[in-house]
């Protein structure tokens, strides 16, 4: 089950290196990250019995509003919502239902208004996908770019390798 939003704080970063997620390559973010999970649906499947590769871009989402939806976060990007620059993401390895993900994902870079974060998507410990995203946050009046506050910079930098 997927922790709610409002109870992201410094105490569920953690280092990604340990636990379940131990099977990654050496240095591969192993680094301060936070991690969630979400359920897989069958609706989430094709005709091949594999997650459709949709889905995973729906999970790396998952991971992101998690952090920049967070009641913490909230107050800190008031009048202001978050658009997606860049999305990539890499297949490495099909999921399965039924069962679960686990999403972890990692600050790599905070800039004035944007924010780069890398993420991955396991199953049972199988490193599935990488994902990295480019979001900017937008000014809700206005909808250009709007710097962040330190604020929100400080919060970010729980998570930032």
């Amino acid at each position: 089950m997927t922790e709610g939003a409002d109870s992201l704080t410094a105490e569920t970063a953690r280092d990604c290196a340990s636990g379940v997620n131990a099977d990654r390559e050496p240095g591969e973010h192993a680094r301060k990250c936070y991690a969630t999970t979400d359920k897989i649906r069958y609706g989430d499947t094709d005709r091949q019995g594999h997650v459709n590769n949709a889905v995973f871009s729906t999970f790396l989402e998952t991971g992101r509003a998690e952090i920049l939806y967070a009641e913490e976060a909230r107050r800190h990007c008031q009048g202001a919502s978050f658009v997606i620059a860049t999305l990539t993401l890499e297949y490495l390895s099909p999921l399965f239902w039924p069962g679960t993900v686990t999403i972890e994902t990692i600050v790599m870079r905070v800039g004035t208004s944007s924010i780069e974060l890398s993420q991955r998507i396991l199953q049972d410990g199988t490193h599935a996908a990488s994902g990295r995203t480019v979001i900017v946050q937008v000014d809700d009046a206005t909808e250009k770019g709007k710097p962040l506050s330190d604020e929100m910079k400080a919060f970010l930098k729980q998570y930032q390798t």
